[in-house]
């Protein structure tokens, strides 16, 4: 049987679930703002307390990041994320969702082994990529205000 990739991609959109797109779209957004709103309360909550805005910038993202791996950990971000979609990849709690999942998959193999290994998997492209942008951009800033 030979299948022309236009008869695949016939045969790839009928066997596809149909997609609510305002839905989806609305949903992401949702999510997303009420993330993102969540934190601009805890950080104003910080700086209420006394808190100065550096320190209460630190928290905001401390508190974000351990409530998003304890949701991991209970299902309950991956649940939200099914049915908000791209509205749980807000930076900092995608990315801790993302690290936790990783570690969390990987525990049956071990501490070292598994969760030490497998943690990075997700943060590791990130780190390094990251970390060379900084040092290009910081290179860059050096010869150009010098």
């Amino acid at each position: 049987m030979n299948i022309t990739p236009q008869a695949y991609g016939e045969m790839s959109r009928n066997a596809s679930p149909r997609s609510n797109v305002k839905v989806n779209v609305s949903a992401a957004f949702l999510t997303g703002g009420a993330i993102c709103a969540a934190g601009q309360m805890i950080r104003m909550f910080m700086e209420t307390a006394g808190a100065d805005k550096d320190s209460a910038a630190l928290w905001t993202s401390v508190i974000l990041i351990a409530a998003s791996s304890v949701m991991t950990g209970l299902g309950w971000y991956q649940r939200l994320a099914k049915h908000a979609g791209a509205g749980t990849l807000v930076p900092i709690t995608g990315f801790s969702n993302a690290i936790s999942s990783s570690a969390i998959e990987a525990r049956s193999e071990g501490l070292i082994l598994g969760v030490g290994t497998k943690i990075f998997t997700i943060a590791g492209p990130v780190i390094l990529y990251g970390s060379a942008a900084a040092f290009i951009y910081g290179l860059l800033y050096y010869i150009v205000t010098r």
